[in-house]
């Protein structure tokens, strides 16, 4: 079985659908995309992570010799600095991101610093399909102790630890905020790191900003005190502590950091899609210009684009989209609702640190509390479902769909996205896609109260249904 494959990186469950062979292989395949030049490696602290590493760096060793970097444990978004400042070829994040503990993954770096474009990562996919390298070396059957010897030379490749992976990133952030400005305020902050990769560089980054830090899941060991996706399901625990220690703002990161939930001094979850939203009020107040989200991303920011009269794009899912379309706008910020912002000032990755940096800087600049913050900006709710479709009857299915919803503007960029505008200037949206892994299409509505989107995603959901 194989693991889960998609523009920019693999996931799967070790020992299972990832295992060493999978991991050296897939090494294998991106080195031969690679130009000549130096990798560099980190993992996000899940405990299945170290046996992955000697596979991966022999996998790299098959395009003939590199000097690997081995960056430990660090965040996703500091995988692409460390890209840049190394001056590599390209990079290897060995993360699972939101999965449970089970999992882990690798998510490829081009010599920008930045997730791989969907063709670089096409390319390694089907060399991976067909790449003949052989066994490597018996990974399969070396247990996590001849693993951990990842640094001696395999196959001509040098491997050296990197021995600081923090200044950098937190250097470029600190130039993106007035850090003064916000070390005069001394927030209170909460920061749950779950375990995960984020309190590396999240704990020196909020006391370099002068905040008093209470830090949850501080050992990245991959230990999750809750599910590791911030939802506030999933949060329930951390909301009570930011009231308990009178924080002024709780952050709540994923495993690898490359996302951000935000929680307001009264404990309420506001959660990931208002993280862009705030950024970007905040980064546009200044500093007006193209601003870029995928199309399953909430309505939120394209409003705030239309309330500072700057072009507004949109991008098929996934980061690597979302980055291709800033580099052709030109975009000073970008990102997606989960949590992810893109600030090219920093690095063109997902990044919790500058949304942080960004948050705070909006709460010392105007001098308002998170809550007023997330209550000043439009008021959206999103529905999602899905429904069981066989993959032959997926194109019909949409065509379908646009046939009913007759009076919708009509966008293909990815699935089928409908636009609607009534008469009174209520509008709402529902993007329809299908699943790169299982027979099915997943369902996203918005709309300004949750019984509207909902019923939007109902009717969706029942015309499918009823093709059958």
């Amino acid at each position: 079985m194989e693991p889960i494959i998609s523009v920019s990186g693999l996931r799967g469950v070790v020992g299972d659908t990832l295992t060493p062979t999978v991991a050296f292989r897939y090494a294998a395949a991106f080195a031969a995309t690679l130009p000549p030049g130096s990798v560099v490696i980190t993992r996000d602290g899940r405990a299945n992570g170290p046996p992955l590493v000697e596979p991966i760096v022999q996998g790299l060793s098959q395009n003939g010799a590199r000097q690997v970097f081995d960056g430990g444990i660090a965040a996703t978004p500091t995988t692409g600095v460390l890209v840049r400042q190394l001056a590599c070829a390209g990079g290897i994040q060995i993360s699972a991101s939101h999965n449970p503990a089970e999992y882990n993954g690798m998510k490829l770096f081009s010599a920008v610093g930045r997730v791989v474009p969907a063709m670089v990562g096409a390319a390694v996919l089907e060399k991976y399909r067909t790449l003949d390298v052989g066994n490597p070396n018996g990974s399969e059957e070396r247990g996590a102790s001849e693993a951990r010897g990842a640094r001696r030379e395999a196959r001509g490749t040098r491997s050296e630890y990197v021995g600081d992976t923090v200044s950098a990133h937190l250097a470029l952030v600190e130039r993106a905020v007035d850090v003064e400005r916000i070390r005069a305020r001394r927030f209170r902050v909460l920061l749950d790191a779950n375990h995960g990769a984020g309190s590396v560089l999240g704990q020196p980054l909020l006391e370099r900003l002068g905040c008093e830090v209470t830090l949850l899941g501080d050992k990245p060991d991959g230990q999750f005190a809750h599910p590791p996706e911030p939802t506030e399901e999933n949060l329930a625990t951390v909301l009570q502590q930011v009231t308990k220690v009178g924080a002024d703002v709780g952050f709540c990161q994923d495993p690898d950091a490359d996302r951000l939930a935000l929680i307001d001094e009264r404990g309420r979850y506001i959660g990931e899609e208002y993280t862009l939203a705030i950024c970007a009020d905040h980064v546009l107040r200044a500093t007006p210009g193209p601003v870029v989200t995928n199309c399953s991303t909430s309505r939120m920011t394209e409003d705030l684009a239309r309330k500072y009269r700057v072009p507004f794009y949109r991008s098929a899912v996934g980061e690597a989209h979302v980055v291709d379309e800033m580099l052709k706008r030109g975009a000073i910020l970008g990102g997606e609702g989960n949590g992810g912002v893109i600030d090219p000032r920093v690095v063109l990755v997902r990044d919790s640190f500058v949304s942080m940096a960004l948050v705070l800087a909006a709460m010392a600049e105007r001098r308002l509390p998170l809550s007023a913050l997330a209550d000043e900006l439009p008021r959206y709710a999103i529905y999602k479902t899905k429904v069981s479709v066989a993959r032959e009857r997926i194109v019909p299915a949409l065509d379908a769909l646009e046939q009913h919803f007759g009076d919708a503007a009509v966008d293909r960029l990815d699935g089928l996205r409908l636009d609607f505008t009534r008469a009174d200037g209520n509008r709402s949206w529902l993007l329809v896609r299908a699943s790169n892994t299982e027979p099915i299409v997943r369902i996203i509505a918005e709309a300004a109260t949750e019984a509207e989107s909902r019923e939007l995603s109902t009717a969706a959901a029942k015309a499918i249904s009823g093709l059958d």
